[in-house]
């Protein structure tokens, strides 16, 4: 496995490596467990809504000079909108304040990064892109939205340079483009394989009406199949959620699991419009996505023990504190996929010679260990042609969020505790410990 990230001082923090950061599942435990964490867990909750995002901005602003950060020799070029109206912008920002933080703690890089503004468009993406070949590019990390990386990779395709883009549409990935970021489908695998695990096999399911629910619907279904499970009522919502909350609290008699895919306040309002149809969420194992981690999501009592896959917070939690010392405002969530980009690229200009960033290296199955964990790339050939898109679930650690603590001191005192004994709605970790204690397991 490459270690891309060499900082010139250890995080106070540091994560544990290897099969340790594989997945997670947070577990909703209540407001006061997760309070201290809300700060660097709310970024912009606009923005965290993956698809949200690939929407075009409004009208940018002026567009941002070129600028050009270290003075190595191995050129890399980062396409990000940075003029972008609104959130987009301020993300944009973030993460290149992230990158410039990767290079900084990266001890004696070899790199510089042509900085491009895209204006978050596909003109702007292919003249930022242009620029950067011409001044000697060998890889291109982003661009963030998903309708750029087309007009990126017509220009990178012609020269043999690879992409990593920030996409969190796997549709735009291909021959030579990488995806490095969240992508929903890996929530939905993970949550389901996960729940199937745990003995649920009757799934209910409520998604919104728009291009996030069209592939989380996909992804939940073939998931739910593959694991001889069954869907006894799907539903999708728009602007009314009350029909859909309907239809799905009368079937809730015969689901084990209700899975709720959307961000932290249209999850409150579904489990509210589920509440007023009579369902009752305390008796059925929610589920949801990554965008449930949210202040919203752990502040509502109706969704108190619902399992949402995201990756393992530590590494987020310190590179934030890293990131406010450095930059006085805490950074946005997809700002660890620009540092882990950077420090990819660093690392691999280092260690790899002529081929650092051919496909064969950048594909290598033993991954590279990031901010939020271990990520690959690998070459998808099943049903779509050359696609090449990352094994992210790789970054989801099966763990409960707040309370893993508890399960490794039970683990170093013989009690054999299951994750399936933190499973308990309502109680605080105070409470779980004491249920296991005496329930006569541990004699």
């Amino acid at each position: 496995m490459v270690g891309p990230l060499e900082p010139k001082s250890a995080p106070a923090n540091p994560r544990p490596s290897g099969a340790t950061r594989r997945s997670a599942v947070g577990l909703i435990l209540g407001a006061p467990l997760l309070g201290a964490c809300a700060g660097v867990q709310q970024g912009l909750n606009s923005f965290s809504n993956p698809f949200g995002s690939q929407q075009e901005p409004g009208p940018s602003g002026p567009p941002q000079q070129p600028l050009a950060v270290g003075t190595g020799q191995v050129k890399v070029g980062l396409i990000l909108p940075l003029s972008a109206a609104g959130n987009a912008g301020v993300a944009a920002q973030s993460m290149k304040n992230a990158a410039e933080m990767a290079l900084a703690e990266f001890q004696n890089p070899n790199i510089q990064l042509l900085i491009k503004d895209d204006a978050g468009n596909p003109q702007g993406a292919t003249q930022g892109t242009q620029q950067a070949l011409d001044e000697g590019a060998e890889i291109i990390l982003g661009p963030l939205f998903a309708m750029s990386v087309p007009a990126t990779a017509q220009l990178t395709r012609t020269r043999g340079v690879s992409v990593i883009a920030f996409s969190t549409d796997s549709s735009v990935a291909g021959r030579g483009v990488y995806l490095l970021s969240f992508l929903p489908e890996s929530d939905v695998n993970r949550i389901v394989e996960y729940a199937a695990g745990t003995g649920k096999r009757s799934f209910a399911a409520l998604v919104p009406e728009n291009a996030y629910g069209n592939v989380v619907e996909a992804a939940f279904k073939q998931a739910v199949g593959r694991r001889g499970g069954r869907v006894v009522a799907f539903e999708k919502y728009g602007a009314d959620r009350a029909t859909p909350a309907r239809t799905v609290a009368q079937a809730l008699g015969s689901a084990d699991a209700l899975f709720i895919a959307d961000d932290g306040d249209s999850v409150v309002m579904v489990a509210d419009a589920l509440t007023a149809a009579g369902a009752n969420l305390k008796n059925i194992q929610l589920l949801g996505t990554g965008l449930w981690d949210n202040p919203r999501v752990f502040a509502s009592p109706a969704l108190q023990g619902g399992l949402y896959a995201a990756p393992d917070p530590a590494g987020f939690r310190s590179f934030s504190g890293r990131y406010r010392a450095k930059f006085g405002a805490d950074p946005v969530r997809t700002a660890t996929l620009a540092y882990d980009a950077v420090a990819l690229v660093a690392a691999l200009a280092r260690t790899q010679g002529p081929q650092r960033f051919a496909p064969e290296v950048l594909t290598s199955p033993s991954g590279f260990a990031g901010i939020d964990g271990l990520f690959r790339f690998r070459p998808d050939g099943a049903g779509t042609g050359d696609a090449d898109i990352p094994a992210d679930e790789d970054r989801l650690r099966v763990a409960v969020a707040g309370g893993l603590e508890i399960f490794q001191v039970f683990e170093q005192l013989g009690f054999q505790v299951s994750e399936r004994d933190l499973h308990i709605r309502g109680e605080g970790l105070a409470q779980v410990a004491v249920s296991q204690l005496f329930r006569g397991d541990g004699d």
